[in-house]
Parts: C-alpha cells; structure tokens; sequence
C-alpha cells in the first residue's frame, strides 16, 4: 500500500480527529454560525455592517438548516455555511440565486421555477476563521477552494480540507431532507475544482459581480456522494454520518 492511499483511506478519520461538523438544530449551535459569519462577513471583510450583538444574521436564516465546523478538542469555532430551504407553501418567494441571477440565468438549461420547490435548496453563507484560512489569496475571501486542496497531503490534509467538508457538510443536509436540486452561487473555477473529486457542479447561466466573479450552478444531491472519487469519498462518509446522527438524536 502506498502512502497515498493508507492517507486517502485514512482521510475521514483524520479529518474527524481534529474537527467536528454538525448542522446546527438548536438556538445555541446557531448563534455559534451567527458569531462565525459575523467575525468573517463583518470584522474581517467589511461585506456587512457590523453588528452591536456581534451576530450576522438576514432574512433567510429562519427557513435554513445551518452547518457548524468547530474545532473537536478546543471547541473553536472554524467555518459555517447554510443550505436555505426553498418554501413550498410559497413558490413566489425565490432564493437568493434566483433573485440576484434572473437576468443571467439559461432557463434553457435549467430554469428553477419549473422545479417542484420541495426538491430546492440553495448554499450560501460559507465562512471560515481567519486562523483557518491562511493560505495564499485567501485573506479577502470568506472561505474558498484552490488548487493546494487536491494535493496528496496525507493526514495535514486537514486544514486544506475546511472548505471542502463545509460544502460536503451541506450536500449531507440536503440529501438528509430530500433537497435534490441544490443552488450556488460560485467563483468559476469551483466547478473545475470540484469535478477533480468527482463532483459534477453545472454552470446554469452566465457570470455577475458579487464580491468577485460569481455564476449561478447546480448541483444534483443523488449524484454527489456516487460519483466521489476514492481520493475524497471517506471525507463525504464521515461527514454524512455525523449529519445524519445529529438529525436522529435531535428527533429522538
């Protein structure tokens, strides 16, 4: 066995040694993502004002299941982000993509007001702290995947990994509450990124300005976890086992 692949085999376990990812199912957890979006999106940043309360919060938080990264021994926080529930009940509210993006969206390729709104969610709000996200390019973004993230690291993988397992955590979620079609406004390259691990992400129209470069795409929540290549499939495993015993114990 190589040493390549005894670290790949090895990569969820490593990465559950040293952090734990959780969506956030009650009040205290949420204020945790609150406080993280706020060091981030508003200390950090500047992107929104800062707050007296030292929360970040807006109008989509209410009908969102948050993901919480903290760190397993210290318990410091290390990244958020949230994966926004369309509402059933009422198709004319449109998520943050379909809003910000009706004017680029190729509703020949897929246009998200013919989809049922039960199977809609979108990502967004993905943050990590500024001790977490100190490699190169990163100190004027909230949390991002580059090209270090798909280098054979063995178990220091794991910082690379932050961002990844936050957007793995909310691929968990949304295939915990049958979300299939799931949005994201993303940086361009996220698409070629990610098909390295085997995750097909679909640009579904063109690009617009937000905080950089961003366009809107899609991911198949069915297709995700398949279609995971061996490098990175035991990070998805881990991740979705903690997703899915936080749900049980929640409801039990």
């Amino acid at each position: 066995m190589t040493e390549e692949t005894s670290s790949n085999r090895n990569l969820g376990e490593s990465f559950s040694q040293y952090f734990e990812l959780l969506p956030a199912l009650d009040d205290a957890t949420r204020e945790e993502v609150f406080r993280i979006r706020h060091e981030v999106y508003c200390r950090d940043l500047g992107w929104e004002p800062v707050r007296a309360d030292g929360l970040e919060r807006d109008a989509f938080d209410p009908q969102s299941v948050h993901c919480l990264l903290r760190h397993r021994v210290t318990r410091e926080p290390v990244g958020c982000t949230r994966l926004i529930l369309a509402d059933e009940a009422h198709p004319d509210q449109l998520l943050p993509v379909e809003r910000s993006c009706a004017e680029v969206l190729d509703r020949s390729i897929l246009d998200p007001a013919t989809l049922p709104r039960r199977t809609v969610a979108e990502v967004s709000r993905l943050a990590v702290m500024r001790n977490f996200r100190q490699r190169k390019g990163e100190s004027q973004s909230a949390g991002t995947v580059n090209e270090d993230d798909f280098q054979p690291r063995g178990p220091q993988a794991r910082f690379p990994y932050i961002p990844v397992s936050l957007y793995f955590g909310a691929a968990a979620i949304a295939r915990r509450l049958g979300r299939e079609h799931v949005l994201v406004l993303t940086e361009p390259r996220l698409a070629a990124h990610f098909a390295r691990l085997g995750v097909y992400i679909k640009s579904i129209g063109g690009s617009i300005e937000h905080r950089g470069e961003r366009m809107p795409s899609l991911f198949l929540t069915s297709q995700f976890a398949p279609g995971l290549r061996p490098l990175i499939r035991p990070l998805y495993d881990e991740i979705e086992r903690g997703v899915d015993a936080c749900f049980d114990a929640h409801v039990n």
